[in-house]
């Protein structure tokens, strides 16, 4: 590859990550009236917030180095468990993610987990 060229790659992929984040996210704002969609798909829809969410944080807190935990002896798992039961008996946002904090500090940077 050109020396040259070489410094303009990253510049090029900004502006065309920009330029399609731009055409998916005012897809939906085109049309002048409700694009008909099927019951089905709209109830769906409600849960592919969830969906993501799940994708992501799963791999983080069940994964190591890409591959599965074997070893209880991880601070993320009781983290996510306090924080998981602190949610289900408050619901509070805030206070699950401070909770799970709580718990992951002590054991991730005092026990080495």
């Amino acid at each position: 590859m050109n020396a040259d060229l070489a410094g303009i790659w990253p510049w090029v992929a900004s502006v065309g990550l920009a330029i399609v984040t731009l055409v998916t996210r005012s897809f939906f704002m085109i049309p002048e009236r409700e694009v008909p969609m099927p019951e089905w798909f709209k109830r769906g829809l409600k849960y592919a917030p969830l969906a993501a969410l799940a994708a992501v944080i799963a791999p983080e807190v069940l994964m190591s180095h890409g591959a599965l935990i074997t070893s209880l002896a991880d601070a993320r798992l009781p983290a996510a468990l306090c924080a998981t039961l602190y949610y289900f008996c408050k619901r509070g946002i805030l206070g699950t993610i401070v909770v799970g904090m709580l718990v992951y500090l002590p054991l991730h940077i005092g026990l080495g987990w």
